[in-house]
C-alpha cells in the first residue's frame, strides 16, 4: 500500500507541477483529496479481502463440523446395529438351546405322545397335573386313603412308568418349592418319598451323592434307609429316614418338554 501511495503521489505531483496555472493551495487540496480516495479504495479492498477470508474460514469450519456430525452419527448407528446383532445372537442361542432340550426330551420316548403334550398343536412344558419349576416338572401324589400309598420302591416304579423318577433335590430353592407344594396328612410320621436312599452311603436315584442336606434333628429320623419329606417341621429341615417298606405319598420329577430360562 505504501508503494501504491507513493506512485499515486508522484503521479499527482507530476500532474500538478506540470500545470503552473493551478495555485499552490489547490494543488495541496487536490493531492489530499486524491490520497483520501485511494486510501478509501484500499480500505474497501482490504475489507472485502478480510470479509472473504472470514467467510471462507466459516464455510470450511462448517463443513468440518458437518462432516464431524455425520461421522458421529455413523458411529452411533454402527453401535446400535452391533447391539441389535448381539441381542439377536443371544436370542438365537437361547432358541437353539431350547430346541436341543426339547429334542432330548422327545428322544427319550419310543413313541412320543404328541397329542398329550401338544394339544391343538401348542406344546406345554408339563402334562396336566404336574407342576413346573426351573425346567423340571413335579407330580405330588395326593391319595387320601392308605390303599393309595406305596412303599419307596413301588413309588419309584410308579414314577418310572411315567418316564420320571423320584425327586432329586439339588438346592434350597427346590427344597422350599417342594415344601410349599406338600401337606400334612394322616399323622406326623407320614410324608412324601423322595429319591434318596442308603445302601452303604446316602445316594440319589440318579447316582449322585449328597451335596446339600435338609435333615430333621430327631432321633427317630435315623432309623430307616429311605427318606421322606415331611410337613409339620421347621422348613427347610424336613427330611426323615424311615423304613423303605412304609407306605406314603411320593413326588415324581422329570424334565420339562420346554426349557425355562
Amino acid at each position: 500500500m505504501e508503494a501504491i501511495c507513493d506512485e499515486v503521489q508522484t503521479l499527482q505531483n507530476n500532474v500538478l507541477d506540470a500545470d503552473p496555472a493551478i495555485p499552490e493551495k489547490e494543488k495541496k487540496a487536490q493531492r489530499y483529496t486524491l490520497l483520501h480516495l485511494v486510501a478509501v479504495a484500499l480500505g474497501i479492498i482490504g475489507f472485502i479481502l478480510v470479509s472473504t477470508f472470514i467467510a471462507v474460514r466459516i464455510h470450511f469450519m462448517s463443513e468440518q463440523h458437518r462432516e464431524g456430525n455425520s461421522l458421529m452419527a455413523e458411529i452411533l448407528q454402527l453401535r446400535t446395529e452391533m447391539t441389535d446383532l448381539k441381542t439377536q445372537r443371544e436370542e438365537l442361542t437361547r432358541e437353539r438351546d431350547q430346541l436341543n432340550w426339547t429334542l432330548g426330551v422327545i428322544m427319550e420316548y419310543q413313541d412320543f405322545p404328541v397329542k398329550t403334550f401338544c394339544p391343538q398343536k401348542v406344546c406345554k412344558p408339563c402334562l396336566d397335573g404336574w407342576v413346573l419349576f426351573q425346567s423340571n416338572c413335579y407330580l405330588f401324589t395326593s391319595g387320601t386313603r392308605s390303599s393309595n400309598w406305596k412303599n419307596w420302591q413301588d413309588s419309584r416304579s410308579e414314577c418310572q412308568q411315567m418316564r420320571a423318577d423320584l425327586v432329586v433335590i439339588e438346592s434350597l430353592e427346590e427344597q422350599e418349592f417342594i415344601y410349599n407344594h406338600t401337606e400334612h396328612y394322616d399323622d406326623d410320621n407320614h410324608g412324601y418319598w423322595i429319591g434318596l436312599s442308603k445302601t452303604d452311603t446316602w445316594t440319589w436315584v440318579d447316582g449322585r451323592n449328597l451335596t446339600v442336606t435338609f435333615w430333621k434333628q430327631q432321633d427317630d429320623c435315623n432309623r430307616g434307609d429311605c427318606v421322606l419329606s415331611q410337613q409339620k417341621a421347621d422348613p427347610p429341615a424336613n427330611w426323615c429316614g424311615k423304613s423303605c417298606w412304609m407306605k406314603n405319598r411320593w413326588i415324581c420329577e422329570t424334565r420339562a418338554l420346554i426349557k425355562q430360562d
